[in-house]
């Protein structure tokens, strides 16, 4: 699915750069310029990176060092969900 369609960047495009080292959605944003036109994507492109970043098995949450974790499993799968809701509303 299309997530930004002034610069053509799709769901895939942003779990491609997530499987790839995107580590951030600063860095997601300098590599595929996703959301930087008329930003009406925003939310749809934020929701799709978080997603991709929990499925990924050594994605890290965003915490201090000291207490970083891996996801749970359990975690991964409700992410799973909301990317079919999102997928399917669209």
């Amino acid at each position: 699915m299309i997530v930004c369609v002034c610069h053509r960047v799709s769901d895939r495009d942003i779990e491609h750069e997530v499987r790839h080292g995107c580590h951030s959605f600063d860095e997601l944003q300098d590599e595929t310029r996703v959301g930087t036109a008329c930003g009406s994507c925003l939310d749809c492109a934020r929701d799709t990176f978080d997603v991709a970043r929990a499925c990924r098995p050594d994605a890290v949450i965003s915490a201090p060092a000291t207490a970083a974790a891996k996801v749970p499993a359990e975690m991964r799968i409700i992410a799973l969900s909301v990317v079919s809701r999102v997928s399917l509303s669209a």
